[in-house]
């Protein structure tokens, strides 16, 4: 892949302060040229700054910004990040979790399946290779549950529509309609991967390994799974 191509790391965040500097320092080490952009849900817990003092102690203290919004939402926060991305002409855009559960070290292997021709990589936890350390029966049970209804009921040529560990190509977001209200949860990730399929963009997955968070709580709990499924549901009737 050409060293030209400008790629963009979005980050949403929400009370990862004891995350966020090893994250930022993995995703730099990965890609170096990169720009890296946090999407800060007012955390009270200090995240945003923890970034801009992160930024402030290297050499390209430009090339790493934070937004705090008002509002919380994994989904406005990735599509926060997503428009950042194409206001600013990057060529790529890569979103992963904040909590390091994503190996920034995956990020190349992502940047690189986008360069061979494709419009979206997937990290997948769903296909010869990819894995999940650390979750208990009840989570994989609801997470293989969502991922089956986005495949069956929407036809979304991926195993992993629920995962936001992924490289975009921009152009391709671009084309969508992103003043439509997205969903503000973790259907989001579905949605984008479904208005992207209807846009006739490709899509590859590369195998990651999934590892559950160390420091601080998951973000995604029963309840919030059956919302994303129940949308998934809602999503399959509009588009039919």
């Amino acid at each position: 892949m050409s060293s030209n191509l400008r790629i963009l790391v979005g980050v949403c965040t929400y009370n990862e302060a004891g995350n966020v500097s090893s994250l930022l320092s993995r995703i730099s080490d990965a890609l170096p040229d990169a720009d890296i952009l946090v999407v800060d849900d007012d955390s009270p817990d200090g995240t945003a700054e923890r970034v801009r003092q992160f930024a402030e102690s290297r050499d390209r203290a430009d090339s790493i910004k934070c937004l705090v919004r008002d509002q919380r939402g994994l989904g406005g926060a990735i599509l926060a990040a997503m428009i950042a991305a194409i206001d600013g002409g990057y060529d790529l855009f890569c979103n992963l979790d904040a909590d390091l559960s994503h190996d920034p070290a995956d990020l190349p292997r992502l940047v690189a399946a986008v360069g061979d021709g494709c419009d979206v990589a997937v990290g997948s936890r769903y296909v010869p290779d990819g894995e999940i350390v650390g979750w208990p029966l009840r989570r994989k049970w609801m997470s293989r549950w969502i991922n089956l209804i986005a495949r069956r009921r929407l036809g979304l040529p991926v195993n992993d529509a629920s995962g936001s560990f992924r490289c975009y190509r921009v152009s391709k977001l671009a084309e969508l309609d992103l003043d439509d209200q997205p969903s503000e949860g973790y259907s989001f990730l579905q949605e984008v991967l479904l208005k992207l399929h209807h846009q006739g963009a490709t899509f590859t997955e590369v195998p990651i390994t999934f590892t559950e968070r160390t420091i601080g709580d998951s973000k995604l709990n029963f309840r919030e799974a059956i919302r994303s499924g129940w949308t998934v549901l809602r999503m399959h009737s509009k588009s039919s």
